[in-house]
């Protein structure tokens, strides 16, 4: 009861009137909380699906730019998870070693990248021709800065928070930004060899939920107990079909079967390469075995097409297993999601967990059985620069011109003036 002259709670056909302020105080029911969740999981959804496209539409560029950033976020997501703050307090250099190893380590690989898709470019610059050739020597001793700090850095009764954080960083290092950094080897190789593991990894996930729910009966994994093997084989039927229309549709396009040469390119502007055989449909022969005396069928189909059967089993059967491992140090370390960067999705790293392993399974295959290896500029610049002298570059660049003015695609004149300029070997 109130006190008299205490302003109470008016009355209302002889009930308490509550005000709406007092009804938003209220906790939310179960159902509301799971509503709000599902509509922010959504909303959530559609813009990074927006994005996606729009980044994959816009260039190869901005799509090494998200690679990127997903890097860098998903280094913190799991860096930060096994990091104790009072500890932290009174190690205040541990947080900089980490982020140092990781530009470091991103420094590493991005050269190496930059060197290999545009020696072209990189190793005929005065300035950075320094920084191609002796790359890996400024990498290692950038690294072995970062180790003599971390050793000068110990402190007596941290050793073992030290030294665990230390191999914390190396696992995240490797098993985030060196899979990652395929990703993007990926994308520069051509942008169906991104776009088509990912999309793969992204629907077998979905086609999993859906046949999970629809008749999934047995538990696949206890990391994962809503993971059925039901949903697993349904969806790895599914993800096989998927990979069969969505590559007939890329390999039309050159803007997605030809590799980055231009990183100014769109899909308006496009791409131009000598396609990849792989990509070029053959005709293959085929006797029905029971009807021996009819004539055999032919039909058309590009090697492609056998190629993504191990494209689809791969983020079917095994990439799955990334989601596993990360399940598993997330209940290692208690917690519920790696982050919250995306709301209602978690971290970034809830997200990339199955994509890291497929972007590196997708680099190792393509390197394997579908890279054509030929002469390139950048090759033949590099071959030049690092194994024959002056003198021979020289005679090189001479013999060029002489072939070029016979076959008719320079001029006399501009022979003549290489002879004149360029001097004579000794």
């Amino acid at each position: 009861m109130s006190e008299p002259g205490s302003p109470g709670p008016k009355l209302l056909n002889g009930h308490s009137e509550v005000s709406k302020e007092e009804k938003d105080l209220k906790p939310q029911t179960e159902y509301e909380k799971k509503k709000q969740t599902f509509i922010t999981r959504t909303i959530w959804t559609l813009i990074m699906i927006s994005g996606f496209f729009a980044a994959m539409f816009a260039g190869h560029i901005y799509i090494l730019g998200i690679v990127t950033a997903v890097q860098i976020v998903s280094f913190k997501e799991v860096i930060a998870i096994a990091n104790v703050p009072s500890r932290v307090k009174n190690l205040p250099f541990t947080r900089s070693l980490n982020w140092y190893f990781l530009g470091t380590t991103m420094y590493f690989l991005y050269g190496e990248s930059v060197i290999y898709y545009f020696k072209h470019i990189v190793l005929v610059d005065r300035i950075l021709l320094p920084f191609a050739t002796h790359h890996r020597f400024i990498s290692f001793m950038l690294y072995v800065m970062g180790f003599v700090f971390f050793v000068g850095s110990l402190k007596k009764g941290h050793y073992r928070f030290q030294f665990t954080q230390f191999a914390w960083t190396h696992m995240a290092l490797y098993l985030i930004n060196v899979q990652s950094h395929f990703i993007m080897n990926n994308t520069l190789e051509g942008m169906i060899w991104f776009f088509l593991p990912a999309s793969l990894v992204i629907t077998n996930d979905i086609f999993a939920y859906i046949c999970g729910i629809t008749f999934g009966r047995t538990q696949l994994i206890k990391l994962s107990p809503k993971k059925t093997v039901e949903g697993f084989v349904g969806a790895w039927i599914l993800t096989i079909l998927f990979g069969f229309g969505m590559t007939n549709v890329l390999m039309r396009y050159k803007y997605f079967i030809c590799p980055a040469n231009d990183l100014g390119s769109n899909i308006f502007t496009g791409l131009h390469c000598t396609p990849n055989p792989v990509f070029i449909p053959r005709v293959y022969t085929f006797r029905p075995p029971l009807l021996l005396h009819s004539a055999p069928r032919t039909f058309h189909v590009a090697p492609m097409q056998f190629h993504i059967l191990i494209f689809a089993t791969f983020a079917s059967l095994i990439a799955p297993f990334g989601g596993f491992f990360a399940s598993g140090l997330k209940r290692t370390f208690k917690v519920k999601d790696f982050g919250e960067s995306i709301p209602g999705h978690g971290g970034i790293t809830d997200r990339m967990d199955c994509q890291f392993i497929m972007g590196f399974f997708a680099f190792m295959y393509y390197q394997s059985f579908i890279a054509v290896y030929k002469a390139s500029v950048g090759g033949v610049i590099e071959t030049a620069i690092q194994g024959l002298s002056v003198e021979e570059q020289v005679e090189v660049v001479k013999g060029l011109a002489k072939y070029l003015v016979g076959q008719g695609r320079v001029e006399e004149g501009v022979l003549e003036c290489l002879v004149g300029v360029l001097p004579r070997r000794r």
